[in-house]
């Protein structure tokens, strides 16, 4: 990964969505978390509910591996980082 060359001035206008998507973002992945934690709970107190929510479980790594892609790409874009 590559530095700009030059400083990165970004508009109040950029900081703002910046400071959107970085909040988006975080309530992304922790409603995502949330939802394991909720899945392992409910295995725990209904074993019987071990295939059902397995499934769930399975999603959620790569609904947050979307979300981070997402966002590093944005925050790439927004400074000027290049990837090699």
């Amino acid at each position: 990964m590559a530095a700009p060359r030059a400083p990165v001035t970004l508009t109040p206008a950029q900081v703002e969505e910046l400071a959107t998507r970085l909040s988006d973002f975080r309530h992304n992945i922790n409603n995502n978390l949330s939802l394991v934690v909720a899945a392992v709970e409910l295995i725990r107190r209904k074993p019987d509910l071990v295939e059902r929510m397995s499934e769930r479980i399975m999603e959620q790594p790569t609904r947050i591996l979307a979300e981070v892609k997402t966002f590093s790409d944005f925050l790439e874009a927004s400074l000027n980082i290049v990837r090699e």
